[in-house]
């Protein structure tokens, strides 16, 4: 582990390796080592998030990628078997690891933008991106419910965009506080 520690280390330093490869490449190197007798899997899931929070890939702040993993959970077994083979020969092939991990990060980003919709810059984009959660949330809702839909959109915008939607008719508040129901369809 100290070694393969040092080369991510190095890879990491000279910069050459794209950086969602690199991670791969460890996540599979970690799992070929299987330096525990249980939990390898999920060390190999959490490392996975560090290395990725490191790199400025954020996604598994707001999509589980433990159950993005567990919802393919036989291609994920079938790629970490594919490129271990020959592993401690050196003469693994990493394409099936790769393309499985970098699937599994891609239906992650597109789950998250189906939830929150594409982010902009613009004027107003941030109370756009309330309205279309508040119209994918069940009936009834919290503002909790709707700040887990809206990262990164401060308490204060959601609390003008609800009250913009209560004026419209769109929603109506079914009692007082943070902890407060929403309804939709109410008005």
């Amino acid at each position: 582990m100290d070694r393969l520690t040092e080369l991510h280390s190095e890879s990491l330093a000279e910069g050459q390796v794209e950086p969602l490869l690199r991670i791969a490449s460890f996540v599979l190197d970690f799992e070929c080592v299987h330096p525990f007798a249980d939990g390898n899997g999920r060390i190999g899931r959490l490392l996975t998030l560090l290395l990725l929070y490191q790199a400025g890939y954020e996604v598994g702040r707001y999509i589980s990628l433990e159950r993005v993993v567990e919802e393919s959970k036989e291609t994920y077994y079938e790629a970490l078997n594919r490129s271990s083979q020959g592993w401690h020969e050196g003469t693994h092939d990493l394409r099936p690891w790769w393309e499985y991990f970098l699937g599994m990060l891609t239906a992650a980003y597109k789950e998250f933008e189906s939830r929150v919709g594409t982010v902009t810059g613009a004027r107003g984009a941030k109370r756009q991106m309330v309205r279309g959660a508040v119209a994918r949330m069940p009936g009834r809702f919290s503002i909790s419910d709707l700040r887990r839909a809206c990262p990164g959109v401060s308490y204060p915008t959601l609390q003008r965009a609800l009250a913009e939607l209560r004026k419209k008719g769109v929603v109506r508040c079914l009692g007082r506080g943070p902890d407060a129901q929403w309804e939709r369809g109410g008005g």
